[in-house]
């Protein structure tokens, strides 16, 4: 992992990529600038899971292929997938690959994440990430009052 330090303010909104394919790095990079994420690229899955674990990502894009020939070597996308849920409810995941149709649900449950994309629409990446976390966010409202409520001691 390069020694890059980069502070996050309780009003940035913090992305991961994990994408090893250059053009595909760089046009969700681009994308999700435009959207006002604060873009964070892993090279690895060591750099992957060191980053993961120190900021909490709102948006996490990861490639099927990400630093692997094969699915079953991408060794990010199954240590996410496997984590509790109080360490992942906070992002939105998202996969890329071509064995995916952009937004099968079904797809998208099989593989534990939020939302896949076929690489064919990756232009649309930041349209699909806003309507992504939009119908996150709204699924969590009623978890996150009720949350609060339990915190402050009401009932």
């Amino acid at each position: 992992m390069a020694a890059d330090f980069d502070f996050i303010s309780a009003t940035d909104s913090p992305a991961l990529l994990g994408l090893s394919t250059p053009e595909w790095l760089a046009k969700a990079k681009a994308q999700l600038t435009v959207l006002d994420y604060k873009v964070h690229v892993a090279a690895n899955h060591d750099d992957f899971f060191a980053r993961f674990g120190q900021v909490q990502y709102e948006v996490v894009v990861l490639e099927e292929l990400f630093a692997a020939t094969s699915p079953s070597e991408n060794l990010s996308l199954p240590w996410l997938q496997n984590l509790p849920m109080t360490q992942r409810r906070h992002a939105v995941v998202v996969l890329i690959g071509p064995s995916f149709q952009s937004l099968n649900t079904l797809q998208a449950f099989q593989q534990s994440v939020h939302a896949v994309v076929n690489p064919s629409e990756i232009d649309s990446l930041g349209a699909i990430v806003q309507k992504v976390a939009a119908e996150n966010d709204l699924f969590l409202t009623n978890f996150r009052e009720v949350q609060l409520r339990v915190a402050r001691g009401e009932k």
